[in-house]
């Protein structure tokens, strides 16, 4: 297990890592449910919580595979092996999703500890195989290891303190890779990055599209009004406008460039990636109370869990791709934050067919607004 070049030719994700992300689809879709149900019954603040810490575990465990991945990436027999462990790993964070819901973690924290050791093992052999970058893999199975044994120690407290002991945690797990690269960097590919964080990008996407999908056919069965069509097609052209955004600018090139950049880029990702989630259960929300099947929802909560996830993604989208760093919002950004908020003040008059398209409206506004930019400025050169 050497250490992949940086600036390898070509590289591409493998049929493993598409394989690795299609238990990612069961666990986010396990997640999305569970968040579309909680704000269905009208527990949505409760659920906000569950939500975030479940998906940073998903997240979490997703990212830090797929950087070692980038740069140590062997395909054989025994690193197979190991991925399909961490495969399983995934399925059974997806199976406590809902206990989860309910404050019970063992399940989350079991399969969380599955993907772990699994990646361990990997930091442990990369290690013993290559030798020149021994210390930086051994400060990150040093950091995996404790911090695996924290989350286990925290099952303890039970719901006392769970949300502080978990803040806690997420900042450690945060610094392990920064702690570990002092040592020296890992060569994880730019392009490869990007494409993989592309990927996920479009698994997420992929729900709000199964939530349109939904409203389609109840309305060919005759099981819900003809009015859930506009609910429909306004979260494709949502799904598309946000798809527009994303890779408006490639991030590969960026990355190439500015790899010091790495840290604020792909841990930036948690907010709209976690957004893009919430969208598909805010979708689910917004088909079920357009069919008429809400009973302890209003309308304007059905529109704010669809307007709300938007808002969020438009935001970092636009903010992770500023190529020197500095966080800064174009006018036009502001101006569709103010009508999403309008939006949804509004959607008790507009009523949720309305205030669904109106979101979708603002958000290909933001897309033609984007599309007005500068070459120069729309590209990492």
């Amino acid at each position: 297990m050497c250490a992949r070049s940086a600036d390898e030719a070509n590289r591409t994700a493998t049929p493993l890592e598409l394989l690795f992300d299609l238990t990612f689809v069961v666990a986010v879709a396990q997640l999305a449910a569970r968040l579309a149900q909680a704000t269905v019954d009208g527990d949505a603040p409760s659920a906000v919580a569950p939500f975030l810490m479940v998906f940073f575990a998903i997240w979490w465990a997703w990212m830090n595979f797929t950087w070692f991945a980038s740069a140590y990436d062997t395909d054989d027999v025994s690193y197979r092996l190991v991925v399909f462990a961490q495969m399983g790993g995934v399925l059974v964070l997806a199976a406590g999703t809902g206990s989860a819901f309910d404050g019970d973690y063992k399940a989350v924290t079991v399969g969380y500890l599955i993907m772990r050791i699994g990646l361990l093992s990997l930091w442990l052999r990369a290690a013993v195989q290559h030798p020149s970058s021994r210390g930086t893999s051994l400060r990150y199975a040093v950091g995996v290891a404790v911090l695996e044994a924290l989350w286990l120690s925290r099952l303890a407290f039970g719901d006392h303190a769970a949300i502080a002991t978990f803040l806690v945690l997420v900042v450690l797990e945060l610094l392990v890779p920064v702690w570990a690269e002092r040592s020296g960097p890992t060569s994880w590919h730019p392009h490869h990055i990007a494409e993989r964080y592309s990927l996920f990008t479009i698994i997420l996407l992929g729900e709000s599209i199964f939530a349109g999908t939904s409203a389609v056919v109840a309305v060919v069965e005759d099981t819900a009004p003809t009015s859930l069509v506009a609910v429909s097609a306004s979260s494709l052209v949502i799904v598309a406008a946000l798809w527009w955004l994303y890779f408006a600018v490639p991030a590969g090139a960026g990355l190439e460039v500015r790899r010091h950049w790495s840290f604020v880029w792909g841990y930036g990702h948690y907010l709209p990636f976690a957004a893009l989630a919430a969208l598909g259960a805010g979708l689910e929300v917004a088909v079920a109370a357009s069919a008429g099947h809400t009973r302890h929802l209003g309308v304007q909560s059905a529109v704010a869990a669809v307007a709300l996830p938007v808002a969020v993604v438009v935001v970092m989208v636009e903010l992770l791709r500023v190529p020197d760093g500095s966080a800064r919002l174009r006018p036009a950004t502001v101006v569709a934050l103010l009508l999403l908020g309008l939006v949804v003040a509004g959607a008790g008059q507009l009523g949720l067919a309305v205030g669904v398209c109106l979101v979708a409206v603002t958000v290909t506004a933001a897309v033609a607004a984007d599309l007005t930019l500068p070459t120069r400025s729309r590209s990492w050169a």
